[in-house]
């Protein structure tokens, strides 16, 4: 704010200073000429005392000054301007005061970014140095798009960098000519599905919901659309269809499949009893588990949830473990370590107001508080 005011000062200052003859009823006499004559004259006696100048050249010098003088003193004050030209003029000199830098404000504010912090140079530098390279690859590839509309493998290479940079109108709008252009695969259909959710906020709309359906039937077994097609059923309040897609999605997975977590952590969110460690069991797991005796599968589950404990004891900072690590101590049984662990948690997360209130709209979602 204080630099703000200094500014507006400054250029005030210097616009007063520019227009501030403009205001004046009569232009200034030219008494600095007088002035300087009589200095010169003083310099002719100073340079004849000396003997840098002879008495001859001294006199020729004082006549001529002398004349100069005479003329400048006999000079007639002009005549002061009309009194409606004189108010104009004040008037257009007021006006310029105020409207010049009122309007340079306005101008800035518009299409300036005063809420920016203030960067050196150097920090300039180094953030465009690291974004130029995919900075310079999308106008490249718009710039050919805006020559060659038709080239359908531009579109494609320019859809997945939208996506990156969250222009997800700018995909939606590249993966619908990339499928136009190249015709449907599962892949260019699930990427125009995926790039619709994106666009609306991560909802899988109705819209999207075709693409996923069409993806679907081209390819049954493509992983990123049985996901999509899952957190839609969950968006629309069938968290049994969610839970069984998404069951089957990891039944299917490798082993070493790096998608696993994620759909892990979105089946815990619809089915409590799924969350019974950080990582869960995977492919492996769930078919020694379907062999097992009851009593064998509760001694599997109950080493998970305990690793699961122990690992919270070394970090607590894991709201989702928390919940998980609750909310499995519920599926066994164990009301009294559930409540223990939502005191833990609670301690834990004491300093993060959101994840302390996700533990306690837990709590009281289970019934836990007695």
């Amino acid at each position: 704010m204080t630099l703000w005011l200094v500014l507006a000062l400054m250029t005030a200052a210097a616009i007063f200073a520019v227009l501030w003859p403009l205001a004046r009823r009569t232009p200034l006499r030219a008494g600095s000429d007088v002035a300087v004559y009589r200095d010169q004259l003083d310099e002719i006696v100073r340079d004849r005392g000396a003997g840098l100048i002879g008495e001859r050249e001294a006199e020729a010098a004082r006549v001529e000054v002398s004349r100069r003088l005479i003329a400048a003193a006999d000079v007639p004050a002009p005549a002061s301007l009309p009194a409606g030209t004189t108010r104009r003029r004040r008037l257009v000199a007021l006006a310029a005061l105020i409207l010049l830098p009122l309007g340079a404000g306005l101008f800035y504010l518009t299409l300036g970014s005063p809420e920016l912090a203030g960067q050196s140079r150097a920090a300039r530098q180094d953030v465009s140095a690291e974004q130029r390279p995919m900075a310079e690859l999308v106008e490249r590839v718009e710039t050919h798009l805006e020559q060659n509309p038709d080239d359908g493998r531009g579109w494609e290479v320019l859809g997945p960098v939208y996506m990156r940079l969250g222009r997800y109108d700018d995909a939606v709008r590249a993966r619908r000519n990339a499928l136009r252009l190249l015709g449907a695969t599962a892949t260019r259909e699930a990427d125009l599905g995926e790039a619709l959710t994106g666009a609306a906020d991560g909802i899988v709309t109705a819209e999207a919901r075709q693409e996923f359906d069409r993806a679907l039937r081209l390819d049954p077994k493509d992983v990123r659309t049985r996901y999509f097609l899952g957190l839609a059923a969950e968006q629309d309040g069938r968290p049994k269809d969610a839970a069984e897609a998404w069951r089957a999605l990891l039944a299917e997975a490798a082993p070493d499949a790096a998608w696993t977590g994620f759909v892990r952590e979105s089946l815990a969110r619809v089915d409590p009893s799924a969350a019974a460690s950080q990582s869960g069991p995977n492919a492996g797991d769930i078919a020694a588990a379907s062999e097992m005796s009851p009593e064998q599968r509760d001694t599997m589950i109950r080493g998970m949830v305990s690793r699961l404990a122990e690992r919270l004891k070394q970090d607590g900072t894991d709201a989702e473990g928390w919940l998980r690590l609750i909310r499995a101590y519920m599926v066994l049984g164990d009301k009294d370590r559930a409540r223990a662990a939502a005191g833990d948690a609670r301690r834990a997360l004491a300093s993060d107001p959101d994840k302390l209130r996700r533990v306690d709209d837990l709590v009281k979602e289970i019934g836990l508080e007695s």
